[in-house]
């Protein structure tokens, strides 16, 4: 081992002063645990892949959840769109959507989580542990998925931009017909 340079010694005379734990021994509570290589070198590099395939798969989420967003308000503020002209147009954008992107990328993540993530086998299923109590596994996107979340139905989101409540369903009475208000 070679004898350290000028700068290296300033250095390191620098970090005695400033660390107040050079040159003395460490308190238990920083010693807990050991050290695992599996652990320690991951985190040297940053996020592993599949931390940035995630983060990656719901940027890209609120990236398409915006754009629907706005198309959806360009459909419905246009003037002469009726409900039934507004959901079969809605359906259509919704089901020309790419979404190939995002699903490439949680195809990905499906493919390749476990291994990277070093999910343990349940012996008595033959599959991964779930995670947090679920699937690992992430649903591919599709037009289900975008009507799930901006509807074609123009009347009930137009309600609900001016705050006019959904009528409650009513209740049917002994003969099948709406109960009487009292």
């Amino acid at each position: 081992m070679s004898e350290p340079n000028p700068v290296e010694r300033y250095l390191a005379e620098k970090e005695v002063g400033e660390n107040p734990l050079v040159g003395r021994p460490l308190p238990e509570r920083t010693r807990i645990g050991r050290v695992e290589l599996d652990r320690y070198l991951p985190a040297l590099g940053g996020p592993l892949p599949y931390m940035q395939r995630l983060r990656r798969i719901d940027d890209e989420i609120a990236a398409h959840e915006c754009a629907l967003a706005e198309a959806w308000q360009a459909l419905a503020a246009e003037p002469r769109t009726d409900a039934p002209a507004f959901r079969r147009r809605w359906t259509e954008i919704a089901e020309r959507w790419s979404l190939a992107d995002v699903n490439d990328l949680i195809a990905r993540h499906n493919a390749y989580y476990p291994a990277e993530a070093q999910l343990p086998m349940d012996p008595r299923s033959g599959d991964y542990v779930p995670v947090l109590g679920r699937s690992y596994r992430r649903e591919p996107l599709d037009a289900r998925w975008i009507l799930e979340r901006f509807p074609a139905d123009l009347i009930a989101r137009r309600r609900a931009a001016e705050g006019i409540p959904e009528a409650p369903p009513a209740r049917a009475g002994a003969a099948g017909r709406p109960a009487a208000r009292s």
